[in-house]
């Protein structure tokens, strides 16, 4: 009995059912490298923080003095707009925060906008 040239199949089998199991499960079995699920969890995670923070912009939005004015002059623009007179104003700037989160200011003008 040759041992070599019965064990060859075997290897040759193994390596190419190696092979299309990985092609099988990048494509279409979900599996991700490192790389790419860790940029999965920084973007799942960015658009929880801004989730919650952009319900606290609409509040101090909401709680200044002269609200109703500045809520019809955020009505009025146009939606690009809107985003940067929410962060010039500093409600997208959350306590303890020197210059808003990305994407907060926008997420808190759709809430303003949404409820009026």
């Amino acid at each position: 009995m040759n041992f070599r040239q019965d064990i060859r199949p075997v290897l040759w089998g193994a390596a190419g059912g190696a092979a299309l199991l990985a092609i099988i499960g990048f494509a279409w079995g979900g599996w991700l490298t490192g790389a790419s699920a860790r940029g999965v969890s920084d973007a799942n995670s960015h658009t929880a923080v801004v989730s919650v923070l952009a319900p606290i912009c609409a509040v101090q939005f909401r709680e200044q003095t002269d609200a109703t004015a500045k809520m019809a002059e955020l009505s009025a623009m146009r939606s690009y707009d809107r985003t940067s007179f929410i962060e010039k104003g500093g409600w997208a700037t959350m306590p303890g925060s020197e210059e808003p989160l990305k994407g907060v200011a926008s997420a808190c003008a759709t809430i303003l906008t949404e409820t009026t």
